[in-house]
């Protein structure tokens, strides 16, 4: 579904991704890790049009597009959800998530933009009520809200940033579940980048590790767990945890 291919990003004289290559098959959720500056978002935001790369290129159901707007990007088939929920305050909850369905349709429908919105925020398990405001939704509510809003977009590949932030234990196993019924029920594909490892590890297919910009690792998870150089860059004290877990999803 996706390849990318000598992917790089800088900055002026410094690079943020240096030549890193990679492919998602249809179906199947691909965890993305490392440490904070290791190249994460920034992948992210090339894989969704928020930035340009510098060299290499990714191609998308066969077709090429790096450097393609944003707007575009949501059109082929790939949505995101951003770390940090930024709801619009002012609007309800149902028209939050129906204007990312209208936005994210090649030729706009309000009745489908509606339709995507129920179906989405019936997923991720929030209200339909078309009145209902934003105010009283905590993290874990905010999060589900930033989920459905990618659903809306109806993607064939979802781009899930950090989606356990700010949850404690129970909502985090929730929202772990939560992306599984995604892949099962609508066929989506994900790439999930997250810092809870032990979570992540009994969800995902495959691990890609980035450090400094440079992918370091890529295998199954009871693999990447065990890689040496993952575990000294990465994991650390939390090692058996991750590996533990690890062993659980093989």
């Amino acid at each position: 579904m996706l390849e990318v291919s000598g992917l790089i990003k800088r900055f002026g004289g410094f690079t943020a991704v240096s030549n890193v290559s990679f492919k998602v098959e249809q179906g199947e959720i691909l965890g993305l890790i490392g440490p904070n500056g290791s190249g994460k978002s920034t992948t992210f935001n090339l894989l969704s049009g928020t930035l340009a790369p510098t060299a290499g290129t990714i191609r998308f159901m066969g077709q090429e597009i790096g450097g393609l707007p944003p707007y575009k990007i949501i059109n082929r088939g790939i949505g995101r959800t951003f770390q940090i929920p930024r709801p619009f305050k002012r609007l309800s909850l149902f028209e939050n998530v129906a204007l990312a369905g209208y936005y994210g349709q090649g030729q706009p429908s309000r009745t489908q933009a509606f339709d995507a919105a129920e179906r989405a925020l019936d997923m991720v398990g929030l209200t339909t009520d078309r009145k209902a405001g934003i105010g009283g939704l905590g993290a874990a509510g905010l999060k589900k809200l930033e989920l459905a809003k990618a659903l809306a977009t109806q993607p064939k590949l979802l781009l899930a940033d950090e989606s356990l932030g700010g949850l404690d234990e129970a909502e985090m196993d929730q929202a772990a579940d939560m992306l599984r019924r995604i892949r099962a029920e609508l066929g989506i594909t994900i790439i999930w980048v997250e810092h809870i490892m032990g979570v992540l590890m009994r969800v995902v297919d495959r691990v890609m590790v980035l450090d400094h910009g440079e992918k370091i690792a890529e295998g199954l998870p009871a693999e990447v767990s065990a890689d040496p150089r993952v575990v000294e860059v990465y994991l650390g004290t939390d090692a058996s945890e991750v590996q533990a877990a690890a062993a659980e999803r093989a």
